[in-house]
């Protein structure tokens, strides 16, 4: 998703004499710097327009909308979420989904879970309604601390970036708990999709604490694939902004300021 603003020239009769006292380089820098003005705020109104449509977007997200800016050499700026590299996923293909719907991609732990034969082929991952305590992010994640241990727990630590596998005397740890966590036992049920003796709880991945073990409590449950619904539009966004009378407006400003008045 892209919201590319062009400059092309009209409205700015009310500014030719100011025009007429300025280089070429002078003039193409201030129709630079007035579409540059254009661009951070279509960058602002889609921000706001992913905090109204989507459910308590994460920081990462919202800081992705970068604003490549116009020069006098290419008098055009480009606003679209970019990827600058690390271990978060690409929010370009995170938020295509939310423009155009379709399914949602794994995440890449949910590959991790799938690839060591726990997550089901056509199933993800998903918080319960009541958070696990201390797992969640407050924004209907996991924290990643917890996840890593959760992954690490079950042997499913392959992929680059990940920490080593649990061993057994990590696990025991877990068993134990400490002085602010009880101890906990991590284990995974399927529900009704196979026999056995958790067959009447709901899939995903559950803890027991407590004497014996006897303190269930949903993780990490197991659902169907999700499909996104069309959320996010760059025609709303586009539409909101106004943004070809505000670039006439600021491009008016930039060149009376160039000129010195």
């Amino acid at each position: 998703m892209r919201v590319d603003v062009k400059f092309t020239g009209g409205g700015l009769e009310s500014v030719q004499r100011q025009l007429g006292r300025l280089s070429g380089k002078q003039a193409k820098e201030a129709y630079a710097a007035g579409l540059t003005d254009g661009g951070f705020l279509v960058r602002r109104v889609m921000t706001n327009e992913m905090r109204d449509v989507f459910d308590r977007p994460t920081p990462y997200i919202l800081k992705s909308v970068y604003v490549r800016k116009a020069v006098p050499d290419d008098l055009s700026v480009a606003i679209e979420p970019t990827y600058f590299g690390g271990k978060g996923v690409d929010p370009q293909k995170i938020l295509q989904a939310q423009e155009f719907g379709g399914p949602r991609r794994d995440k890449r732990s949910e590959l991790a879970l799938r690839r060591v034969g726990i997550l089901p082929q056509g199933y993800q991952t998903a918080i319960p309604e009541k958070p696990y305590p201390g797992s969640d992010d407050g924004r209907g994640n996991l924290r990643g601390s917890f996840l890593v241990q959760l992954l690490a727990y079950f042997e499913a630590m392959g992929e680059q970036g990940y920490r080593a596998n649990m061993t057994a005397k990590g696990r025991a740890r877990v068993h134990k708990g400490t002085k602010k966590r009880d101890g906990r036992r991590y284990f995974v049920s399927y529900g009704r999709l196979r026999s056995g003796p958790t067959s009447h709880l709901a899939p995903g991945i559950w803890a027991a604490s407590g004497t014996h073990g006897v303190v269930l409590a949903p993780v990490l449950m197991f659902v169907r694939g999700g499909v996104y619904e069309s959320r996010l539009s760059m025609q709303t966004v586009v539409d909101r902004s106004d943004v070809d009378r505000y670039i006439e407006k600021r491009i008016r400003f930039r060149v009376r300021q160039a000129a010195g008045e």
